[in-house]
Order: C-alpha cells, then sequence, then structure tokens
C-alpha cells in the first residue's frame, strides 16, 4: 500500500511510518524539515501555516492509498489538505482525541457521546477540543464518511513520546529515594502505547474501516501500581514508594494530570473522560495493547539511548512535581 504522512517525524508519526515500513508500504513523509524523516520514506518539504506551504505536496504526481494526519492546531490546515487531497487518496486516517466528547462524558461514554460545540473546519486555532473536532469536521467534508477514520485516541505513551509524563516518571524513579505514588494502587488506568496505535491504524487502512474510534487501551489494562511498580523496577529498584491518597494530595494543591502525569483522582469528572471509555468498538476492529511493562522497559531503554535529552513539544506545558513539593507531603507521614 501507498501511504501520504502528515508531519510524521515525531512520536505517533513517526510510529505510524514505521509501521508501514514495516508492513513493506511505499511510505511519502510531509513535514516541515524540523527532524529528520526515519530511513525509507520519500519526503516532500512544506509547512501547512505558511502561505503556499503546501506547494510541494500540490506538484507533487502522487496517489495514496491512505493519508494519515496528526495535526492538532487550526483546523483549517487540514481543511486545505484534505481538499487537495481527496481526489489522490482514497482514504484519510485523522489522528483526533476523546477531547472531542462535550465535557463531561458519562464514564463507559462510547463514539456516540454528545460532541464539543462551536467547532469548525475553517476555524483558527481556538482550544484543542475544538481544534480536533475541527480537524474532524475538515475530514468529512472532503473524504466522506465512508473514507473517513476518526481515531479518538486517549493518553498516549511509549518510545519517543515527547510530551514527557512516563519520561518524568522513569527519571522521577531513576533519582531513587521515598516516591510520592498517587493512589489508590489499584486505579484503573486507560492509555495506549504509540506502536499499537500505529498498528490498529495500518491495520485500519488495509481493512478499510470508516468511522470514528475510541483508541486507547481497555480500561484496567494497567493501573497505577502496575506502571509504577515497572517504572521503579526497569530503573534499578533504588525507588521506594510511597502511596498517598488523593485528598492528602488535592489538600497539597497538587495538580493532578500535570504535576503527577497520568494520575487524576477517581470518582472525578476528569478520571471519567480520561480513563473510563468505552472501546469495544476499536477492540472489536483489532486492537491489541502490549503489556505494560514492555512499553515502560521500551521508553527507558529510549530515553537512555538519549543520555538525558528529553524531547519536550514546545507547544505542550512540561509535567512533573517540584521536589520540594513532594517531600514536603511525604514528610506529612501521610504515604504508605
Amino acid at each position: 500500500m501507498r501511504l501520504l504522512m502528515l508531519g510524521g517525524t515525531e512520536f505517533v508519526g513517526r510510529a505510524a511510518v514505521e509501521a508501514a515500513l514495516g508492513r513493506g508500504w511505499d511510505v511519502t513523509v510531509f513535514h516541515r524539515g524540523r527532524h529528520e524523516a526515519p530511513p525509507g520514506v520519500r519526503s516532500l518539504l512544506g509547512d501547512r501555516t505558511a502561505p503556499g506551504g503546501l506547494a510541494a505536496l500540490a506538484d507533487d504526481p502522487g496517489e495514496w492509498d491512505v493519508v494519515v494526519d496528526t495535526w492538532s492546531a487550526a483546523p483549517r490546515a487540514v481543511r486545505d489538505t484534505a481538499r487537495l487531497l481527496r481526489g489522490r487518496a482514497g482514504r484519510y486516517v485523522y489522528v483526533s482525541s476523546c477531547s472531542v466528547y462535550a465535557w463531561a462524558p458519562p464514564a463507559g461514554y462510547d463514539e456516540d457521546a454528545p460532541l464539543v460545540e462551536g467547532a469548525s473546519a475553517d476555524a483558527e486555532q481556538t482550544d484543542y477540543p475544538r481544534d480536533k473536532r475541527g480537524g474532524e469536521l475538515a475530514v468529512l467534508d472532503a473524504f466522506g464518511a465512508d473514507r473517513s477514520v476518526l481515531v479518538r485516541a486517549g493518553l498516549i505513551l511509549g518510545p519517543f513520546e515527547n510530551i514527557g509524563r512516563l519520561p518524568w516518571w522513569l527519571g522521577r524513579m531513576a533519582r531513587g529515594g521515598p516516591a510520592l505514588a498517587p493512589g489508590p494502587r489499584d486505579l484503573p488506568l486507560q492509555y495506549v502505547d504509540v506502536r499499537d496505535l500505529a498498528e490498529w491504524i495500518v491495520l485500519a487502512a488495509e481493512r478499510e474501516l470508516s468511522g470514528p474510534y475510541n483508541l486507547v487501551s481497555p480500561q484496567g489494562h494497567a493501573t497505577m501500581g502496575t506502571l509504577l511498580d515497572a517504572c521503579a523496577r526497569v530503573t534499578g529498584g533504588a525507588a521506594e514508594l510511597r502511596w498517598i491518597e488523593p485528598g492528602v494530595i488535592l489538600e497539597a494543591g497538587i495538580e493532578p494530570w500535570t504535576e503527577l502525569p497520568v494520575w487524576v483522582p477517581p470518582d472525578s469528572d476528569l478520571y471519567e473522560a480520561l480513563h473510563s471509555a468505552d472501546v469495544s468498538r476499536a477492540v472489536g476492529a483489532g486492537l491489541a495493547c502490549r503489556p505494560v511493562e514492555e512499553t515502560v522497559a521500551d521508553t527507558w531503554r529510549w530515553l537512555q539511548d538519549l543520555g538525558g535529552v528529553v524531547p519536550q513539544r514546545p507547544d505542550r506545558p512540561r509535567s512533573g512535581l517540584d521536589p520540594e513539593v513532594e517531600a514536603k507531603v511525604l514528610a506529612s507521614g501521610d504515604g504508605a
């Protein structure tokens, strides 16, 4: 098959390229040239945000079986690209987000849950939920529902992560000593390894799937305990996990999700939104999720190869907890 990857040099896009190459596909990558493209692809250079930025793509005679797009800023960039390609590509896979559902989605929400209002395919950048929904609308307008796949991803972890969530936990465990572990220990999590996401994307293209899919692991595939135990073990076991009750964490003014990546308190709207989606449609369409221990070990190996310089997207806030705040909470004696 012939893939046109829009982006393809970082995290999700890179994983999709590698999954396609692993199947022997012919891959073209359209990117800005800020990062080196994976070996084995044909590169086209352009900036979708700049006037005339699609020229290299417009002038290229190529046709593709599938386009994969991970864009998360102004929806008009998806609109312009999708319109350009609708006669030259068979299918358009847009990596969207579970954030497109209207707040607050109920526990167990599926792909038919209400969607955020006020989104437009013609919009400039506004906020993340409306930008992603606007991207979906742009794809549907150009390719129609029967030739579009809307991949509503949740939390994505794994090698090449440029957001800093799992890398922060690994770095914290490598530092050793008593470590604040946000409880409860058996709190069920939902996430998807970036490579499992990528494998599902190419599978969806091969099977000519269409429509929206919530794309994270089944709830309980991992817990805070299994995730942090794996982080502590793979980094050498120097960290001592001290499990802290959610109320203590919140009373200390610690921000869930950002200061303590991945974690949000149970029985909250944020928890239901991030860790309780119904993913039976994606599982029925072939989603397979590797063990959390493999995701953690492979991410740690990648970080070690980097020599400690972790990539960070400039448009996303840094994750992690101030060591002084952590020490203060641990000193209160509420850890176990």
